[in-house]
């Protein structure tokens, strides 16, 4: 037996998966082929053992009596007789047999599924389980109970393996966390040190041009440590303390956030949103999310393209939509997006700005929020971007 939380349809449609499986068969078959071969046996030792037996007297005939004299067509005609009732009586052993068998093959069939489905109902399970566990819930165990069996080792050796993932990725992320956080000390001396440069009294033009350089490339490192603390935050779920959001109201304060990043690129709005498109989780986490999709419709659009933003919600969830105008993109490269510094290229208006992790908070987000992303690259051109998020049960408009 599994512990809590075992997701009942997805054990269904596992169970069915295995049952009609390459296993399932054939220990469908061997069992069945076991009980039927059992009864051919029992069958043919029964002949054998019932074969010199038949040795009744013909019907309706006497006995013979050598001393009264009889004559040897008598006991041709006894013989004959006997032969007969003997040739029926094999022929009609002979049909019950074959109906016994078929009967038999039916019943083997169905015992042996039986038996097999007994036998691989624990590895259904193991396997149900195992499936619904991912980098996002490696807390969860097999959790099976029952004898100390190979089943049960089998599960044990399964949750050791789970165990020792989930330690491995809390390492990971503690690590990016702890490096983020150690390494913005020596970003802030860089800082000062230029700032102490830049102000002693008449400094070299070089020296002011050098400042301002460096200055950029600190802010860009700066950046890319915040893309990986919320990025590690997002994955490790600390949500904090969860809380209705609506999706609108996000989208439209990330709009008029960026009103200036849009006309220097003459890029037209079509805002869509609607008010009801409400999730729980935390505010902080999906009011980034939210920014980086609008930051990067606008950092990968062209000159004079479109941006569409909406918001709907049904009895699934709350949905976001980004779409951007923009060339034709292969949508095999575009799958790749939420992979941390993975970028479309040079074919991409923006890339080479980027940090290359705007889509991947956004996917950890989405994830730790129980969502779903979708990436789709339009026919006519540039990119249509999803976000489904489970509905604040009970939230409030």
């Amino acid at each position: 037996m599994l512990g809590p939380g075992q997701d009942a349809d997805g054990g269904k449609r596992n169970m069915s998966r295995l049952r009609s499986g390459t296993v399932g068969r054939r220990f469908t078959l061997l069992y069945a082929a076991g009980f039927l071969g059992s009864g051919i046996v029992l069958l043919a030792l029964t002949y054998l053992m019932s074969g010199g037996r038949i040795t009744s007297v013909a019907p309706g005939q006497p006995p013979a009596d050598p001393s009264a004299g009889a004559t040897a067509q008598q006991v041709a005609e006894l013989r004959r007789q006997l032969a007969e009732v003997h040739a029926q009586t094999s022929r009609q052993w002979l049909l019950g047999s074959l109906a016994a068998l078929v009967v038999m093959a039916g019943l083997s069939l169905l015992l042996g599924r039986i038996l097999a489905g007994r036998v691989l109902r624990p590895l259904r399970l193991i396997t149900a389980a195992t499936r619904r566990i991912s980098a996002e819930n490696l807390d969860e165990r097999l959790a099976v109970t029952g004898p100390a069996d190979e089943v049960k080792e089998l599960a044990d050796t399964v949750d050791g393996l789970l165990e020792r993932l989930e330690a491995s990725f809390v390492a990971q992320r503690r690590f990016v966390g702890n490096a983020s956080h150690e390494l913005r000390t020596p970003l802030a001396t860089m800082r000062a040190s230029l700032d102490v440069a830049v102000a002693k009294p008449e400094p070299a033009a070089q020296t002011v041009a050098l400042a301002g350089r460096l200055r950029t490339e600190l802010d860009r490192v700066d950046h890319l440590l915040d893309g990986f603390l919320l990025l590690a935050r997002a994955q490790h779920g600390a949500l904090g303390d969860p809380a209705p959001v609506a999706l609108d109201e996000l989208a439209r304060q990330a709009l008029a956030a960026r009103a200036a990043d849009l006309a220097p690129k003459g890029l037209t709005v079509d805002d869509d949103t609607r008010a009801g498109a409400r999730t729980r989780g935390s505010r902080a986490l999906l009011s980034r999310m939210v920014e980086n999709l609008v930051d990067n419709a606008i950092a990968h659009n062209e000159d004079g393209g479109s941006i569409r933003l909406a918001t709907a919600h049904d009895a699934g969830g709350a949905r976001l939509v980004v779409e951007t105008g923009g060339p034709v993109l292969d949508q095999e490269r575009v799958d790749r997006l939420t992979e941390p510094f993975e970028r479309l290229g040079a074919d991409r208006t923006g890339s080479e700005g980027s940090s290359g992790l705007g889509l991947s908070i956004v996917a950890a987000i989405v994830a730790a929020h129980g969502g779903r992303l979708v990436l789709l690259a339009r026919p006519a051109g540039g990119l249509r971007v999803t976000v489904e998020l489970p509905a604040a049960a009970g939230a409030e408009g």
